[in-house]
């Protein structure tokens, strides 16, 4: 992410033709690198879309009053109501929504399909969390400004006065611990940790002991450096989970890392679909979502790409909704946002390879995709989370011993 952050100056992923390899790196350390580095926010992975931040005409526009103090459906009357408000208005501006990032396309394309008389203007696909706040206050008072978010945790956390408080109507089935209690943001999904392989040319991978084996030479990475980027960060603390260690105890994790790297099997070059296409990072860490897009571009190419999460090693990281208090079409925004609390669109991150928000209650109220379910990697027991602080702190640790031990 800071990398990525540092490419959008010259924050992740902001080269689509560079970075569409780099689709893991969308979301800084999900849990809150910003109180360490201001700028390593979350950002997009890479994604493909014909739209452009030019959807707009960044025009002076008026904003209706009513849509924008509504906290609820209720203030709208019955959603009949409401569609009526959002259709009215005729566009929805979101951003940093790569389409192949948790199957953001086809939960996009459903709500077209839905609300056809509510054009989606899609600006920048491949901005950060933090770009993605800058542009609603680079933008505001006009109708280029983004009316959603879709934020990782470090940011939405630390930008609570540029969102308006709303609570979709799927509200209580949202557990209280992944949302703000005043409705300005809400965990959408999540990926779990994984490990993933060509298998045509390993095998299979059952435990940390098989990455040491010589025909790894070279080729067992990480998604970017634990310190700058989301997935290499919880990479990090799944094999430290792996190896002992726990969010409090950290030395585990680079012990093996340079054992690792002392049998020769470590490289650090960036992850790309390049670099897997190669077979130069033949065994990668990354979000089980991730790995889900790697898998099924490899498969098109008679690759065989397997991944594998760990119950004893369940890291997960959830990112958050949340709409612009100044959003200049409100009752577009507060529609998209009932929308992504359906079914709906929530089996269609499932299928994407995250593990929605709602799964455990769609699970009960039978409208999961049992198609989906029967062969998805979910989240089982007590995943391994962490807060902000602890997020700030491991960070700084890596900051300070990975480079030492491991190298650039």
């Amino acid at each position: 992410d800071l990398r990525a952050y540092l490419l959008s100056c010259c924050y992740e992923q902001g080269i689509r033709k560079i970075l569409i390899s780099m689709i893991s790196l969308r979301k800084l350390a999900a849990g809150s690198l910003a109180a360490v580095l201001a700028f390593s926010m979350a950002a997009c992975g890479s994604g493909s879309t014909d739209s452009s931040a030019d959807s707009t005409s960044g025009k002076a526009v008026k904003i209706d009053e009513k849509s924008a103090k509504a906290t609820s459906l209720a203030d709208f009357g019955t959603m009949d109501d409401l569609v009526a408000a959002a259709e009215k208005e005729g566009q929805l501006n979101v951003i940093a929504l790569p389409h192949n990032w948790s199957n953001y396309g086809e939960v996009i394309n459903g709500f077209k399909k839905k609300y056809p008389n509510i054009k989606i203007n899609e600006l920048n696909p491949n901005a950060s969390s933090k770009e993605e706040v800058d542009a609603a206050k680079t933008n505001k008072g006009t109708d280029a400004a983004p009316d959603v978010f879709d934020l990782g945790l470090a940011v939405a956390s630390t930008s609570t006065d540029n969102f308006a408080s709303y609570k979709v109507q799927a509200w209580d089935k949202i557990p209280d611990s992944v949302k703000n209690a005043d409705g300005k943001y809400y965990a959408d999904y999540t990926g779990i940790m994984s490990i993933g392989w060509n298998a045509d040319k390993y095998g299979d991978i059952n435990s940390l002991d098989d990455l040491m084996d010589p025909k790894f030479a070279g080729t067992v990475a990480l998604n970017g450096k634990p310190a700058e980027a989301g997935a290499a960060f919880n990479g990090y603390l799944m094999i430290n989970q792996l190896a002992g260690g726990d969010i409090n105890d950290l030395q585990p994790g680079l012990d093996y890392f340079k054992k690792l790297k002392d049998a020769g099997n470590l490289t650090t070059v960036d992850v790309t679909d390049g670099t897997i296409d190669s077979g130069q990072t033949g065994v990668v860490m990354d979000w089980s979502y991730n790995q889900a897009s790697y898998q099924k571009s490899l498969k098109e190419k008679g690759v065989n790409w397997k991944f594998k999460t760990f119950k004893n090693a369940q890291v997960v990281s959830y990112y958050n909704q949340a709409i612009n208090v100044d959003a200049p079409h409100p009752a577009a925004a507060r529609l998209w946002e009932e929308y992504l609390y359906t079914a709906d669109a929530q089996n269609e991150w499932f299928k994407g390879g995250a593990n929605p928000v709602l799964l455990n209650s769609m699970k009960e109220d039978g409208t999961v995709d049992q198609d989906t379910l029967k062969t998805a990697i979910t989240i089982e027991g007590d995943p391994v989370t962490y807060t902000n602080d602890d997020s700030t702190r491991i960070t700084e640790w890596l900051q300070n011993n990975w480079d030492k031990t491991i190298g650039n």
